[in-house]
């Protein structure tokens, strides 16, 4: 196995417009009502932050069903039932992470990982604070959401006006993706923010949004996290990230 077969992206060094300036939220949550998703769930974007962000490499794609064959038969995990090119489901936290340690193991020690919350944003957004990968507004068919009404996984990178300025794939729907960093409000957060996220069946945060999710989990900043149990109905996978070149 090579490096290459991950295809990964570069994503260079630098700023990043990280979340929701807070007195923006309440015009967020208007411009979405008809997704029935409460004021408060926005409120987790705010305040918009200019921060740095080193450079990184990430896989233009979600893991497909296809490369975790490979990492289930090395280690007796169990294979999910779906084409080879479509992205991997109804995987844990814990399973993803341990899938970056064994590919970084398969490639000569490279630190394979999963991305963190603002490496995902930065893949995502670019050097400006568009709501969504592909720009501004949203545009129905530029990603795999409840809108489509496919109702399942497709294979990836099956959208590709939807890539982010770098190119970066599936970034909105299909699979909804873990990051390696743990919830917490963002610093100078309005006080309505909690500081846990108790209803999370998981704490870490996830990205993007599936197949089932509307039009608002497309957005590159919405904060969100896992609340069922069942990852393969909710549609959970993720991608890679490993240090720039």
């Amino acid at each position: 196995m090579h490096v290459s077969q991950a295809d990964w992206v570069e994503v260079p060094d630098g700023l990043l417009r990280r979340g929701t300036p807070a007195d923006e939220v309440t015009e967020v949550a208007r411009r979405y009502a008809d997704t029935g998703v409460p004021v408060e769930w926005y409120l987790k974007e705010a305040p918009r932050t200019e921060i740095h962000v080193p450079a990184f490499r990430i896989s233009r794609t979600l893991v497909t069903v296809g490369q975790w064959t490979l990492f289930a038969a090395a280690t007796g995990r169990p294979v999910p039932h779906a084409p080879a090119n479509h992205p991997v489901t109804a995987v844990s936290w814990e399973a993803a992470t341990a899938y970056c340690r064994w590919l970084g193991e398969q490639l000569d020690g490279l630190d394979v990982r999963l991305p963190t919350e603002d490496e995902w944003e930065r893949a995502a957004r670019g050097d400006d604070g568009r709501e969504f990968p592909w720009g501004a507004e949203y545009q129905p068919g530029l990603a795999n959401l409840v809108d489509l009404g496919i109702g399942t996984t497709t294979p990836v990178g099956s959208f590709p006006d939807g890539a982010s300025p770098f190119g970066v794939l599936d970034m909105a729907g299909n699979a909804d993706e873990w990051t390696s960093t743990l919830y917490a409000p963002y610093p100078g957060a309005p006080a309505k923010v909690p500081r846990t996220e108790d209803c999370a069946f998981d704490p870490h945060i996830t990205r993007g949004g599936a197949f089932r999710h509307d039009r608002d989990l497309a957005r590159c900043a919405r904060r969100h996290g896992v609340y069922e149990r069942d990852l393969k109905a909710i549609g959970v996978g993720f991608r890679l990230a490993a240090p720039a070149e």
